[in-house]
């Protein structure tokens, strides 16, 4: 472990798809760390390149069209991309695992849910089948599936969404990794199911002491539950600090109108914001900030037009991409750049 205590540092990370019409650059100039046993939330709207870092760090990009083309994703001191790809299957759901969007094609429909806990296990680890299938069912159990025994003979379809989810969360720690990569795990699950989800991953992140690499669009549950967040839009990191500092004090208009348009708890009469227009097509990115179409303070700036800002420190490890954000020191700096440009909402916790 690094003495920093950082177990994964993405820099400068770049993916490009190869495709008819030209290159969609899914993922540019990407840079963040995850910090041993905390949780990071990579958040923005669909389209803007998180599931692709995902991919990109597990290295399961499809070339062709798939390409990572630069950077470095270290992990534990040591550079994914350098790996063979015979190495990197030694990684891949050992030492990091993911969990991925939809469990019901992610997992193998002609075999039971047991069986792919096991191959996983087998795979990774020196165990005799009855071991491993003693260990699949031990997993099944511990993710709060009842009568396990039963349910590792069951296949996918015979279970609902909420069990299929736990079914790949347990195969995701049956190997104990060091980092799970969780991509919108509580998709399509009702209110009380997700909730179930996230403190099972809490849990589970307390007891095996593992960093979660956690992507959604849902703000609310960053604000309950993640350390640092990272915003993403249109391929590159418009903002990046710890939750506490993202939540009280956005600096980059997007960030600001993803704040403006949750709903809170005891607000009847008030209209719910919005942010215009969509996320644009990697393949038809805007000159300039990407964002500068929708931003409601630089859409006639020239310079936000023809010149792409970077991600610079504005304060402590407050960082921002953004011709608008001013750096600051103290509060009053802040409230300033508040009264200019209008003051944000801050998202309730979950629950």
């Amino acid at each position: 472990m690094p003495e920093n205590g950082t177990l994964l540092s993405i820099k400068n990370l770049s993916t490009h798809f190869f495709v008819e019409g030209g290159v969609a650059k899914a993922v540019q100039s990407v840079s963040f760390d995850i910090t041993a046993g905390k949780t990071f939330a990579l958040v923005g709207e669909s389209g803007c390149g998180k599931s692709v870092t995902a991919l990109s760090i597990m290295r399961l990009i499809p070339w062709p069209p798939g390409k990572i083309v630069s950077g470095q994703i270290l992990f534990d001191g040591h550079d994914l991309l350098e790996l063979t790809e015979r190495d990197m299957r030694a990684v891949r759901g050992n030492m990091i695992a993911m969990i991925f969007q939809e469990p019901m094609t992610s997992l193998n429909p002609v075999y039971t849910v047991g069986d792919q806990i096991v191959e996983a296990i087998k795979l990774h680890q020196r165990k005799t089948t009855a071991e491993a299938w003693e260990m699949a069912i031990d997993m099944l159990r511990k993710v709060g599936i009842a009568a396990p025994e039963l349910r590792a003979r069951e296949y996918p379809h015979q279970m609902s969404g909420g069990m299929r989810q736990r079914v790949m969360i347990a195969m995701g720690i049956s190997c104990r990794p060091q980092l799970l990569i969780a991509d919108e795990p509580t998709t399509a699950l009702d209110v009380t199911t997700q909730a179930q989800i996230l403190d099972l991953l809490d849990e589970l992140q307390e007891q095996n002491a593992m960093s979660i690499l956690l992507i959604t669009h849902d703000l609310g549950v960053v604000a309950e539950r993640a350390d640092d967040v990272a915003v993403m839009y249109a391929s590159r990191i418009a903002e990046l600090a710890d939750a506490d500092t993202i939540f009280s004090k956005p600096l980059h208009p997007y960030t600001r109108g993803l704040l403006k348009s949750i709903p809170r708890l005891g607000v009847k009469s008030e209209r719910l914001e919005t942010i215009k227009g969509t996320v644009p097509a990697p393949l038809r990115f805007p000159p300039g900030c990407k964002f500068h179409p929708r931003c409601p303070i630089g859409f006639d700036d020239p310079r936000c037009q023809s010149v792409e800002p970077e991600l610079r420190e504005v304060a402590g490890n407050h960082c921002a991409a953004c011709w608008y954000v001013p750096g600051y020191e103290t509060q009053k700096e802040f409230d300033e750049y508040e009264s200019k440009y209008g003051k944000h909402k801050s998202v309730p916790a979950e629950g």
